[in-house]
């Protein structure tokens, strides 16, 4: 009947661990539509699952058993609740007649998962199923989305029930009344220096068009956000880049003199407002899905909450030719022309800058990189062009360590056609590297790029900056190419400058996933230019 509940949902894939208290599921499983597949690591399933319900909107599956198996979870179904990414969390558990006493691997795992899940709960009793399986996708699916967990007990799940699954609903979505419309466009025509920022929402909206048509419309410029890379293409001359690595981002982006700030699908877990409206002065037009966050530094003159795509096009229609536009190009230009610069930078062990800009030339415009959490995401952040949505994936909410490689198999299978290349610190790399046998096994082509110097990177940099040294942050790897070879994968460490490239190339065409060892110098400071200010996000 569970089962039967997932297909109703339209569930593909769950990504998991079977065990003991997961047997009649598992059973179930193998003779549906569904795709059971294993992993290695329960983070490593629940990361897939997180990333497969941000790329195409439905909740992704993950499964572990009791005890351990639920624990093991718990990192990226925290992921995909502060990241805003839809899943739904299967875990095993003891027979409901031992819960009450001390009992063997008994952890109370909805107590657990209740911070870092929107709803959750324990199926009691056969005949709820319907019922809290449809709810378990219907919250996690509904914004802002994020991750929800259902705890099987195994003598439930081995009883007998007569039930069918409840039909699938898309979530509805309020609309703003006219009078608040018409308020904010009011605000907008009235600015003299209006500028845009642009989060993760407008991604997760699919509502890129519709923000493009409105940029277009009013003349007015956008930054984004790290999570909302590729909201505008980055060649648009009204794309101010991204904005949050340094504290000079927003005065050199034009946001020290705006007078308007219209904040489009802004998740305040990003990057606190407080960095571009310091003294709480700037009037705010807020355009979401919910109701504004309280923050003393954010308190929105008026919320346009709904469906973002349907807002911005009729918001767009009452702006058409607003009289000024603010905003400006300095941070583009600082960066833009730093990147492209570093395409004639020759010195190896290779810097970040013409990394990026050698996998941005072997990558398509729809292709995908992402991004593993450390040094190099605040690299990706900063500086590799994004020009359509969903295609530079940076965990930026929890910001956990060890997401890009299941992170690349979830992203091939929901994009076969497509390119994916993920890029991982040598820290983060062997947190869930054991992933590289399931992507093997699954056949998913995507290419692993190491950067590699024996360092946690982030950390440092911020104790140099600190205290003028760095302590606890060194270590030695074992040889990534023969363990990617041992995996049956292609791999190669990068000798030259020049070899990079061709490899990454090469990669790319291959039908088996491949690694790439890239030896990097972090010599040279992500805080690009002094102009910049001082750095104001965590890695």
């Amino acid at each position: 009947m569970f089962v039967e509940c997932l297909e109703a949902e339209g569930v593909k894939h769950v990504f998991g661990i079977p065990g003991e208290e997961t047997l009649d599921l598992n059973e179930s499983l193998a003779d549906s539509s569904i795709e059971f597949v294993p992993v290695r690591h329960e983070q490593g399933g629940a990361y897939m699952a997180d990333v497969c319900g941000r790329l195409t909107g439905r909740a992704g599956v993950c499964l572990g058993t009791l005890g351990p198996g639920a624990m093991n979870l718990v990192t990226a179904v925290a992921d995909a609740y502060l990241d805003r990414a839809p899943l739904v969390a299967l875990t095993g558990q003891a027979d409901l007649e031992r819960m009450h006493k001390e009992s063997h691997q008994f952890i109370d795992i909805v107590q657990v998962m209740r911070p870092i899940t929107k709803w959750n709960a324990r199926v009691s009793e056969p005949a709820i199923i319907p019922e809290v399986v449809r709810k378990a996708f219907k919250v996690a699916e509904s914004e802002k989305p994020g991750s929800t967990h259902i705890e099987l007990p195994e003598d439930v799940m081995a009883q007998d029930v007569d039930a069918v699954p409840l039909p699938r609903r898309k979530p509805v979505q309020p609309e703003p009344a006219a009078r608040e419309l018409l308020k904010a466009a009011d605000l907008i025509r009235g600015a003299l220096n209006p500028v845009g920022l642009v989060g993760n929402g407008v991604i997760r909206g699919r509502a890129a068009p519709a923000l493009r048509e409105f940029v277009r419309a009013t003349g007015i410029p956008v930054a984004e956000t790290f999570m909302g890379k590729g909201a505008m293409d980055a060649n648009d001359p009204k794309a101010l880049g991204a904005v949050g690595l340094q504290a000079g981002d927003y005065r050199m982006a034009g946001f020290e003199v705006a007078d308007v700030v219209i904040a489009i699908g802004y998740d305040l877990v990003e990057h606190a407002p407080k960095h571009w409206n310091p003294d709480g002065d700037k009037t705010i037009v807020c355009i979401d899905t919910l109701p504004a966050e309280i923050d003393s530094h954010f308190v929105p003159e008026v919320e346009l909450i709904g469906d973002i795509y349907h807002i911005l096009s009729r918001l767009g229609e009452e702006c058409r030719h607003v009289p000024h536009s603010g905003g400006s190009d300095q941070l583009r230009e600082v960066v833009q022309s730093y990147f492209e610069a570093s395409g004639q930078d020759t010195h190896f062990p290779m810097q970040p800058p013409r990394a990026l800009w050698e996998i941005r030339r072997a990558l398509g415009r729809e292709d995908i990189l992402v991004s593993d959490v450390g040094l190099h995401k605040l690299w990706i952040g900063r500086m590799f062009p994004a020009y359509e949505p969903n295609t530079v994936l940076i965990a930026n909410g929890l910001a956990g360590m060890g997401f890009a490689v299941p992170a690349g198999i979830a992203a091939k299978l929901a994009n076969p056609d497509r390119n994916v290349v993920t890029v991982n610190g040598d820290g983060g790399f062997l947190m869930n590297f054991q992933e590289l046998e399931t992507a093997v096994r699954l056949k998913t082509p995507f290419v692993t790029v190491i950067w590699e110097n024996q360092q946690f990177g982030s950390i440092v940099w911020k104790q140099d900056k600190k205290f003028g040294r760095h302590f606890g942050t060194d270590f030695t790897n074992p040889d990534f190419v023969k363990l990617a070879e041992s995996f049956g994968m292609a791999a190669w460490r990068i000798g030259s400058v020049d070899e990079f490239g061709e490899r990454l190339r090469q990669a790319l065409a291959l039908d088996i996933p491949s690694l790439i060892v890239l030896p990097i110098d972090y010599s040279i400071d992500v805080a690009i230019s002094e102009e910049l200010g001082a750095e104001t996000v965590a890695t």
